[in-house]
């Protein structure tokens, strides 16, 4: 098992933050990162047009690297949501087709799709999960030959139950249909195979379990998409762009693979020097073992909760970073403030009290939570 690394970040010790589904703490690494890049820019005579490039490049390698996918694959967005418009712009969409989504998915995925679809004719399939299985047999039911997209998480952002995006995307393809992916509340935390699943956009932003700041975040693009078309047009993402003396020789080329979708002003060096330094801190443990050791976090806090009455889907219906504990009898009113008062700090989504701890957190932070509980 990997050792706690609560000493790499800035949490007393009084304080059990299990809640990285809503926002990860900065490592001290991190902040370091971002100070120097907020440095960097603090004397511009220093920062060279080759830097421009350098600073984002360095990103993408690291994310291409967590993914497992090709580095000219990965594009550099501010969101989830840009990454998702970008993805609408390029997949499509035909009169009284269905964009397939799930019942209470995070907006992000859902307000762009809904726009898509009122703009073509189509419309948006919100598949509920009739039981207290994982999402996958609805989203199946679902495609057909009128889906033209597609559009799911890895996990559901409230409740953690999964998606089999194998599966799933190999039923899209067999319709005809595009697959668009938000892996915000599973990239890095879980692995995936993006070969085997075959996704046509797949977005995760940086701040939750990409461990990075917020305002940044990756897009991957499968190739057959690199000839799209950006939702934004910025000088830096034609080619030729490195030769700041030729920026007026307008060029309708792009620089190669996904970087044509790149966000404009995307050589940000504190945000992109503190993301790298996220991904880093992944990327020193491998996701397999990070996967493995939050969820032997959440088996053991779902064991001492399941003594207090409280029930919880078991791995493999639900993803092993994400516990989401219902109750019996309704959640006791004021939960969160409560347990806030405690020094606990987790989320409540619908009737569920969402758990998700990291490599910072330790047994007494689940016993803190157990015993704020009872």
């Amino acid at each position: 098992m990997i050792a706690c690394q609560r000493n790499r970040f800035a949490i007393p010790a009084e304080v059990h933050y299990l809640n990285c589904a809503y926002m990860a703490p900065l490592s001290h690494e991190v902040i370091a990162a971002m100070d120097a890049g907020a440095r960097a820019k603090a004397s511009p005579w220093r920062y060279k047009p080759a830097d421009f490039f350098t600073v984002s490049e360095h990103f993408r390698e690291r994310a291409a690297r967590l993914a497992g996918v090709p580095q000219d694959s990965v594009a550099i967005v501010p969101s989830a949501s840009y990454g998702l418009a970008v993805a609408a712009a390029n997949v499509p969409l035909a009169r009284g087709q269905e964009v397939v989504t799930l019942a209470g998915q995070f907006p992000s995925n859902v307000y762009v799709w809904q726009d898509l679809a009122a703009r073509v004719g189509g419309r948006v399939r919100a598949v509920e999960r009739p039981s207290q299985d994982c999402w996958t047999a609805a989203v199946l039911d679902a495609i057909g030959p009128d889906t033209g997209i597609v559009a799911v998480p890895h996990c559901h952002w409230a409740d953690g139950r999964l998606v089999d995006l194998v599966a799933v995307g190999a039923k899209a393809r067999s319709v005809g249909a595009a697959l668009v992916l938000d892996l915000t509340q599973s990239l890095g935390a879980m692995p995936l195979d993006f070969a085997a699943v075959d996704p046509d956009f797949a977005v995760a932003a940086c701040y939750k379990w990409l461990m990075g700041p917020y305002g940044t975040g990756m897009l991957y693009v499968a190739p057959r998409h690199h000839a799209g078309t950006p939702i934004e047009h910025n000088w830096i993402n034609r080619a030729g762009s490195e030769d700041f003396a030729r920026l007026v020789d307008y060029r309708e080329d792009f620089q190669p693979g996904a970087r044509r979708f790149d966000m404009g002003e995307k050589a940000n060096p504190p945000l992109l020097m503190g993301a790298s330094a996220g991904l880093d801190f992944l990327l020193e443990f491998g996701v397999e073992a990070i996967a493995e050791a939050l969820a032997a976090k959440n088996d053991a806090i779902a064991a001492q909760a399941a003594l207090l009455g409280m029930d919880a889907a078991p791995v493999g219906v639900r993803a092993p970073h994400f516990l989401s504990l219902g109750f019996g009898s309704g959640v006791p009113e004021g939960l969160t403030e409560r347990l806030a008062q405690r020094n606990v700090h987790v989320s409540l989504r619908g009737a569920s009290l969402r758990v998700t701890p990291h490599l910072y957190n330790d047994e007494a932070d689940a016993e803190a939570l157990i015993a704020a509980l009872g």
